[in-house]
């Protein structure tokens, strides 16, 4: 197998629109940087509350479902796939687990997505996973479609290309929502907090391996080193070894990590990090199995950093990112800076059939260096930081021929107004009601991009607005979190 395509396979949670989703930490690592048990393992064993089990004739259940499936094979009012049968039966018995992270993926399926890894990864570079029955986005990578296009953490995707998913397994979703670079794929999305659906049109693109960037930024006579880390994948951890060592080696008073809109990765890649920071007074992380052992996870380090560090999280940063985020805060006593993360403290492993389908099933929860259990809550921030409201607004959708006007109220005049303010722009108010006063900004805002001026805002301004707030967005002067990191470590 080329190096491409190993790389290809173990990131195949990573990128959607290399055919996959990301469905967690679902490697295990095999050889972690250094590990131990806890020194109290053997009573935190016997101590173990005893799992409940129910003792059950598995041979008389196993009779019981061949007679539910000879019955319907033989005797239902119409002609019947066997197979369809069996797959049903299996994505039942997941189903049941009502846990987002674990799922079945049919031969056909699996092969679809394999086939797709080896040539190219394209798509609109998202996570995503099953949440109370519908496809929903973890997070959005970094710089990609889905980002530019709008899309946001808990954003539920309901149809794509006007075709109800509703019923779908995830997989089956995601094989809907990828595509070849350059094709257009219409999502409608329900969004928390927003009344109505609304539809986002994504063009695929071609979604990039690289996961770590570095800069450095100078502040009050200091050089503040800058690493963000967009995901896990299989190099990760080398290239962020790379990156940091020529920060250091160019002097660096601080250090910023950012994994904001980090949806996680490999479970190895993240202990390599981690070890680079941690030292071996605390854990890492624990992992803790169904029985309640657990496993601490150690570094070999002595000596910590001669320089300060903060991190950055946002609710786009999950599972890996949230064991580093985790370990910097607790076991480092760095600063976090941002928003409570994501929540998911499960660790999931692939399991393969021999026909090429596979289960991707929870098999552990992983815990912060102190205990903590942050699932469905995140990793909170020791510096609470929220972004400027226009960085959180709603994409403007408009039906074709459709335009806001003078005197009209709703949602999408409001989040124009707030647009409108991110841009330095004022429309009076942000409540939803175009007034005189939105209006004579809509016709400036016309009058400066040299196109018609009608005070209404039609999808070309609509349009214009949109990237121009994304610009913003970009502009590191605005990034609220990003220029309070600066701040601290620049004292």
């Amino acid at each position: 197998m080329n190096r491409k395509l190993v790389t290809a396979v173990m990131v195949l949670s990573l990128l959607l629109g290399a055919g996959a989703m990301y469905v967690g930490l679902q490697v295990f690592g095999d050889s972690p940087v250094s590990t131990t048990t806890s020194p109290n393992s053997s009573n935190e064993n016997s101590n173990a509350k005893k799992e409940k089990e129910v003792v059950i004739n598995v041979d008389e259940q196993m009779k019981k479902i061949q007679q539910a499936f000879e019955l319907i094979s033989t005797e239902y009012v119409e002609q019947v796939d066997q197979m369809e049968l069996i797959e049903g039966a299996i994505q039942g018995m997941v189903s049941t687990l009502e846990d987002p992270y674990s799922t079945y993926m049919d031969k056909d399926t699996a092969e679809q997505f394999t086939q797709s890894l080896e040539s190219s990864f394209e798509g609109i570079g998202a996570e995503v996973g099953m949440q109370n029955g519908k496809v929903t986005i973890i997070s959005p990578f970094r710089d990609s479609p889905a980002e530019k296009a709008g899309l946001q953490p808990n954003d539920q995707i309901i149809k794509v290309d006007d075709e109800d998913i509703a019923g779908l397994d995830l997989y089956q979703a995601v094989l809907k929502i990828r595509g070849e670079k350059g094709t257009v794929v219409k999502l409608e999305v329900e969004r928390p907090g927003v009344n109505e659906s609304f539809v986002v049109n994504v063009t695929r693109d071609t979604i990039p391996l690289d996961t770590v960037y570095s800069k450095t930024f100078e502040q009050d006579g200091k050089t503040i080193g800058y690493i963000q880390i967009t995901s896990f994948a299989q190099e990760t951890s080398a290239d962020f070894q790379d990156q940091l060592n020529e920060l250091e080696k160019s002097g660096i008073d601080g250090l910023i990590i950012d994994v904001r809109g980090n949806p996680g990765g490999l479970l190895d890649q993240v202990q390599t990090i981690s070890s680079e920071f941690i030292t071996k007074d605390k854990p890492y992380v624990q992992i803790e199995q169904r029985n309640g052992e657990k496993q601490r996870y150690f570094s070999s380090l002595t000596e910590e950093k001669s320089y300060p560090i903060v991190a950055l999280i946002d609710k786009g940063s999950a599972s890996a990112s949230e064991i580093l985020a985790g370990a910097l805060k607790e076991a480092g006593g760095y600063d976090i800076i941002g928003e409570a993360s994501f929540g998911k403290g499960t660790v999931q492993q692939a399991v393969p059939f021999t026909d090429g389908s596979n289960i991707k099933l929870t098999r552990y929860k992983w815990l912060t260096p102190d205990g903590n259990w942050i699932h469905n809550d995140g990793v909170t921030p020791t510096i609470e930081v929220r972004q400027p409201d226009y960085f959180y607004a709603s994409p403007i959708v408009l039906e074709d021929g459709e335009e806001l006007v003078f005197d009209s109220n709703n949602e999408k005049v409001k989040n124009v107004q707030v647009m409108l303010r991110g841009l330095g722009l004022e429309p009076g108010r942000a409540d939803g009601y175009f007034s005189k006063q939105t209006e004579e900004v809509i016709r400036q805002f016309q009058k400066d991009k040299g196109i018609s001026v009608t005070g209404k805002v039609n999808s070309e301004t609509a349009e214009l607005i949109q990237t121009d707030l994304l610009e913003a967005v970009r502009a590191e002067e605005n990034d609220a979190q990003l220029q309070e990191a600066i701040k601290v470590l620049g004292r």
